[in-house]
């Protein structure tokens, strides 16, 4: 058996997986078209920024001042007012959820801003949502002291004033937040989908066995079969990415060249898990199931689309250094969004290349023992 990689019968057999291709739609269909649609669904429904909040009114004092306290709530375009539901408490209003938050203005409101008394006010929230209850927070800090000069006629007290800056995302919108994420774990997962069940399919229709008996090298089968499926990938991601800036307008302050390096080592990744999941299950379900575990559950939980990997426990930090995911994402958000140079990435890139190499021959030492008998 020859054990000389030549280039000529690894393209053959990547034009095998072309004609395949064409002749599969659905394939087509999921790797260009649904990274188009998940981001597009995604990207407009995940918002951090809640907004039309339901806020409960309970007005113990009806006056004056305690209208302009609602419309001050009314006006910073998060809370909706409503008028106290008839025979329910405050409480049992953020129960029932008839209301997301309850106003209470007590009777004496006018009287003790009028007297120059501390008037207070009570805001329920409801905490069994801790992410929204922490946002809402926020926006009752800065409607506060909205209000006092509504109220009072007076300026709040700054013995010390604090301006704040928002670097790389002035607006603190949720979706240049959001979308390079997502660009990283629907790549991640349909990369490896897209290996794992074709050529698992192939390993149960029998084609997989009458390629290997034929005089190729585990390396050549390797790289004609992540090929057609790499351009694919990129592909979708250029569509993604010219979605992103299109509809959501999310700029892109980076390097085009490092994000396409980036691209296509984690691209390859992914493949290559895939690929290695079909030789060790060889079942389209099985392949399924462990492509879904292994391609999604990282990438929305360990690799920082969400959750930040500095707050997560020290045996979880040192448990995301194995994902690629993890890396992928620190670059496409330090290129899209902050303009970071290749010296800022240094070991992101090192990590995904070093994992690229790695799997390369952990997948062509497998093949090798389904070549040789």
């Amino acid at each position: 058996m020859k054990t000389t990689f030549v280039p000529a019968r690894a393209f053959a057999i990547a034009r095998k997986e072309v004609m395949h291709i064409l002749r599969d739609p659905f394939t087509i269909a999921m790797a260009v078209g649904v990274p188009v649609i998940l981001v597009a669904f995604f990207g407009f429904t995940i918002d951090f920024n809640f907004r039309n909040i339901r806020m409960a009114v309970f007005d113990g004092d009806r006056t004056q001042q305690s209208r302009e306290l609602v419309r001050t709530f009314a006006a910073s375009g998060y809370f909706i007012p409503i008028n106290a539901p008839v025979g329910l408490t405050a409480v049992k209003a953020v129960e029932s959820e008839r209301a997301s938050t309850a106003l209470i203005i007590n009777p004496d409101f006018a009287k003790q801003i009028r007297s120059g008394a501390t008037a207070k006010v009570q805001i329920l929230l409801d905490g069994s949502d801790n992410t929204k209850t922490g946002v809402i927070s926020g926006y009752l800090a800065q409607l506060q002291l909205a209000a006092i000069p509504k109220l009072t006629g007076a300026t709040p007290s700054e013995p010390i004033r604090v301006i704040t800056r928002y670097l790389f995302n002035p607006e603190l919108n949720t979706q240049w937040f959001v979308v390079p994420g997502l660009i990283v774990v629907v790549t991640g997962l349909l990369s490896i989908l897209l290996t794992a069940l074709t050529i698992a399919r192939e390993w149960e229709n029998g084609s997989m066995e009458m390629l290997l008996s034929t005089p190729v090298t585990p390396l050549e089968v390797i790289i004609g079969k992540i090929l057609p499926y790499a351009v694919l990938g990129l592909c979708g991601i250029v569509l993604v990415c010219v979605m992103a800036q299109l509809v959501f307008s999310i700029p892109f302050y980076g390097s085009y060249f490092l994000f396409a390096t980036a691209c296509a080592l984690f691209t390859f990744i992914a493949l290559a898990i895939g690929l290695m999941i079909s030789i060790t299950l060889r079942q389209q379900q099985k392949a399924m199931q462990a492509s879904m575990i292994i391609g999604l559950m990282p990438s929305l939980l360990l690799s920082g689309f969400i959750f930040p990997i500095e707050s997560m426990p020290v045996f979880f930090r040192y448990l995301t250094m194995l994902l690629p995911q993890r890396w992928f994402m620190q670059i496409v958000r330090g290129l899209i969004l902050k303009d970071a140079g290749l010296i800022d990435l240094i070991i992101p890139f090192l990590v995904l290349f070093l994992m690229s190499v790695l799997l390369l021959v952990a997948a062509s030492k497998r093949f090798k023992r389904d070549i040789e008998p």
